[in-house]
């Protein structure tokens, strides 16, 4: 047989460098994607994948890049980020509109864009990365919970459109995983980002791309259509157990 192409989305780093990794350590020729593009080519010189620069918010890089691509059998859609914290009634509107791009319209272009080649290979998958704010709201997450939940409608309506065509769905929820994510969000406040996991142990990239290496490894006809992951250390979005 020949090898099957995975597509990883925001792969410069965290959990889509991670998912890259697995998916090529597992056999698959991996395509990687992301605005960074010298972060993303040392990753495609370690593991042997292509690097194509990618900005998921742009139809015309989305564009680009999958006219480069001559099949895939998986998408992996991790591009994605929150921006702030501010309550709803001091909502930053850009914020907000930047979350709403790369989630949910950067998801949407990447799949509306792969869909075909997906339906073609016979037995594709996509797997999008989603977050816990997808299943619970929580103080000063407002832009990213609506984002993230705008996400898992997106993933659940495709799943029951692409009922009978050979094209499995998964949606996979992560919670505190330490990556350059709270960076992002609080503007660079390196003390801040490293609250958000004072007194616990969080999950590392790597836990989460097992669980994509995991599920794009399932036989044809077994969809494994969510799974929510959290630190053992955490048991809601906000709720965590810190050691003093």
């Amino acid at each position: 047989m020949s090898q099957r192409t995975a597509v990883v989305t925001g792969a410069s780093s965290g959990i889509g460098a991670a998912s890259a990794r697995a998916l090529a350590a597992d056999g698959w020729r991996v395509i990687v994607g992301a605005r960074r593009v010298d972060r993303l080519e040392a990753l495609a010189g370690e593991i042997g994948a292509t690097a194509i620069e990618l900005d998921v918010t742009d139809q015309s890089s989305v564009d680009a890049f999958c006219a480069r691509l001559d099949a895939c059998d998986l998408l992996v859609n991790n591009a994605g980020g929150a921006f702030g914290s501010a309550s709803i009634a001091d909502a930053d509107l850009d914020q907000w509109q930047a979350m709403y791009d790369v989630n949910v319209l950067g998801t949407l272009r990447m799949t509306k864009a792969l869909l075909p080649a997906l339906i073609a290979s016979g037995d594709g998958q996509v797997i999008t990365i989603g977050s816990i704010a997808a299943r619970e709201p929580y103080r000063g997450g407002g832009g990213y919970n609506a984002a993230k939940h705008a996400v898992a409608a997106l993933t659940r309506v495709l799943r029951i459109e692409m009922l009978g065509q050979p094209v499995r769905v998964c949606e996979i929820d992560p919670g505190m995983v330490e990556t350059e994510f709270s960076l992002v969000r609080f503007d660079g406040d390196a003390d801040k980002a490293a609250q958000v996991y004072q007194g616990l142990t969080p999950m590392a990239a790597e836990d989460i791309a097992e669980a994509v290496r995991w599920v794009a490894a399932r036989p044809k006809h077994v969809n494994i259509d969510q799974m929510t992951i959290l630190a053992t250390a955490q048991i809601s979005a906000q709720v965590a157990h810190r050691e003093p």
